[in-house]
């Protein structure tokens, strides 16, 4: 539940900075990609200190690897938000459904990568 929550919080930052930008004349895509960045950003925010306690490094190597690991999903999670914004913007796909679209297949790829990968307990 607590990832949820962060992804919430993320998703509001995204979206409100994804409607923002179509609003200045951005391409979707370019849209899209620009403000997932920023979701990015919030959800390690959270993940890191709230979400996932357990398998949080703190310092040193590990926190740099973790932090990699965090970006690396995150990196895949906006490849599958782009891709499907671009498609639906190739098909006339109202730009907004697109992104919803995404967001659910990004969710669940993300949360596995991080639950397994990144955020792993390492009791």
């Amino acid at each position: 539940m607590r990832y949820v929550g962060a992804s919430a919080v993320a998703l509001g930052g995204d979206m409100a900075l994804f409607l923002v930008f179509l609003m200045a004349g951005w391409r979707p895509a370019a849209a899209s990609a620009a403000s997932y960045c920023a979701g990015i950003a919030i959800h390690w925010l959270i993940s890191s200190r709230i979400v996932f306690i357990d398998g949080a490094r703190t310092a040193g190597l590990h926190r740099m690897r973790q932090k990699s690991l965090f970006v690396a999903s995150a990196l895949i999670g906006l490849a599958i938000t782009v891709a499907i914004v671009a498609v639906g913007d190739r098909i006339d796909v109202d730009a907004r459904l697109s992104k919803l679209a995404a967001i659910g297949i990004s969710f669940v790829a993300t949360y596995y990568l991080r639950k397994t990968l990144v955020f792993a307990d390492a009791r």
